[in-house]
C-alpha cells in the first residue's frame, strides 16, 4: 500500500520582547516609513537572555506533539532546521530529543538557510513514504538577533526571533505531502552570509572586532534572485503534484519582505487575498517563518482539511523551494495523550539531571584513572 505523510500537529513559539521600528529609529538612522515602504516589516520578536533556538524549539514541539496527540517516545526523526544552532555541535536537534524527552529518536540539523524548513519537510515526508519510519517531528527555530548587527540599518531592520514545528505522520489516506523541490546556487553564497566563525575564517579577537560574526547581505542582489526563484520554484512544485495554480487554496511564503511576497502572487497571477503574510508582525524569522505564518493561518480559520496549500521560500546558499501538501489537520484520535503545562519544566530539569549525573561520573572515574 502507499504510504502519505501527513501534517497532523503544528505549534509556534516566540519571544514576548517587541522590538518595534521606532525603537530601531533610536539606535540607527531609519524611520518607521523607510522600513515599511521597503519591507513591510513593523515590528520583530526578540528572545530573551534565558531564550534560545533550542529553548524555542522545545516549546514549539511540545505544541506540536500535543495538537497531533503523539507522544514524544513515539517520535522516530527530528530535524531542526536553523541558521542560529545553539552550538556548532552538538546538533540543535539533540538538544531538543533530550528536552522532550524522545527516547527512540534520530535527530540532526539541517542548513539551508530561510528555504531549511521546507528541505526539512520534504526530507522527513521521503523518510515516512519509503517506510523507513512513521512519525517525525520538523522544527525551524532561530535567534537571529544574535547574529545581527544593530548598527547596521541594512540587515537590522529585518530579522526576528522565534521557532514553529510541523509533525509529520504515516497514513495510509491520500494526502500531505505531495511533492517537493529543492534547489540551489552556490556561487551566489556571498550574497547573504555569515564570514567568519567556521573553519575558513576561525575566530579570533579580530574577526570579532570588524564585525565578521554578524549578518553580511547584498540586498538588491538577493532581492532580484527572490522575485525570480519564488515564482519558479512554486510552478515546478505545483506540476509535480500533477496540479494546476487554479486548484491552490493558499500559499504560505517564506516572511522575508512584503514587496518579494507580492512580487511572488504577481507572478504567478495569484491573488495576494490567497497567500499568508504576517511579515509586519515578526519580521524576518528565517527557518520559522513558514511553520509560524501556518499557525496563524490556522488559528484565523483560513486552512481546512482537503485544502491544497504551497509553501515556498528562499535563502542563503543561494537556496530555493517549494513543497505542496493537502492538509489534513490531526489523525483520527485513537487515545488521548495529554501534555500537562508543567511538561515542559520537568523535561527541562530531567534534562539538566542527566547532564549533572554525566558531570559527576566524570568526576569520579577522572579521579579513578589518576589514583
Amino acid at each position: 500500500m502507499t504510504r502519505f505523510a501527513h501534517i497532523t500537529g503544528w505549534g509556534m513559539a516566540v519571544p514576548e520582547k517587541v522590538l518595534t521600528n521606532e525603537d530601531i529609529a533610536r539606535m540607527v538612522d531609519t524611520t518607521d516609513d523607510w522600513i515599511v515602504s521597503r519591507t513591510g516589516i513593523r515590528e520583530r520578536r526578540i528572545a530573551s537572555q534565558d531564550q534560545s533556538s533550542a529553548s524555542l524549539a522545545t516549546d514549539a514541539a511540545l505544541k506540536a506533539l500535543e495538537v497531533a496527540d503523539l507522544k514524544p517516545r513515539e517520535v522516530d526523526l527530528i530535524i531542526v532546521a536553523t541558521s542560529s544552532p545553539e552550538y556548532l555541535f552538538p546538533a540543535t536537534a539533540c538538544v531538543v530529543q533530550d528536552q522532550i524527552g524522545a527516547k527512540k529518536a534520530g535527530a540532526f540539523d539541517l542548513s539551508a538557510a530561510c528555504t531549511g524548513f521546507i528541505f526539512a519537510v520534504n526530507m522527513a515526508a521521503q523518510a515516512i513514504q519509503s517506510g523507513a519510519i512513521d512519525n517525525a517531528l520538523v522544527i525551524g527555530a532561530e535567534t537571529l538577533s544574535r547574529l545581527t548587527n544593530w548598527q547596521d540599518r541594512n540587515t537590522c531592520i529585518l530579522f526576528g526571533d522565534g521557532a514553529g514545528a510541523f509533525v509529520l505522520q504515516m497514513s495510509y489516506e491520500p494526502g500531505g505531502v505531495l511533492s517537493a523541490v529543492m534547489r540551489s546556487d552556490g556561487s551566489g553564497g556571498n550574497s547573504l552570509y555569515v564570514p567568519a566563525g567556521g573553519s575558513r575564517i576561525p575566530t579570533t579577537a579580530e574577526t570579532v572586532a570588524q564585525g565578521l560574526h554578524y549578518i553580511h547581505m547584498n540586498g538588491r542582489e538577493v532581492y532580484r534572485f527572490a522575485t525570480r526563484v519564488m515564482t519558479q520554484a512554486t510552478q515546478e512544485a505545483v506540476a509535480d503534484a500533477k496540479l494546476k495554480m487554479e486548484d491552490i487554496d493558499l500559499i504560505i511564503p517564506h516572511q522575508a519582505n512584503q514587496r518579494i511576497i507580492e512580487a511572488a502572487a504577481r507572478g504567478l497571477d495569484f491573488p495576494m487575498e490567497k497567500v499568508i503574510s504576517n511579515v509586519d508582525r515578526y519580521g524576518n524569522t528565517s527557518t520559522a517563518s513558514i511553520p509560524i505564518a501556518t499557525c496563524e493561518a490556522f488559528k484565523d480559520g483560513r486552512l481546512h482539511p482537503g485544502d491544497k496549500i504551497v509553501f515556498v521560500g528562499f535563502g542563503a546558499g543561494l537556496t530555493w523551494g517549494a513543497a505542496v501538501a493537502q492538509w489534513t489537520g490531526p489523525v483520527t484520535v485513537r487515545r488521548r495523550h495529554y501534555l500537562p503545562p508543567s511538561y515542559r519544566a520537568w523535561a527541562r530539569l530531567r534534562s539538566i539531571l542527566r547532564r549533572l549525573m554525566r558531570r559527576i561520573e566524570g568526576l569520579i572515574w577522572g579521579r579513578y584513572l589518576y589514583l
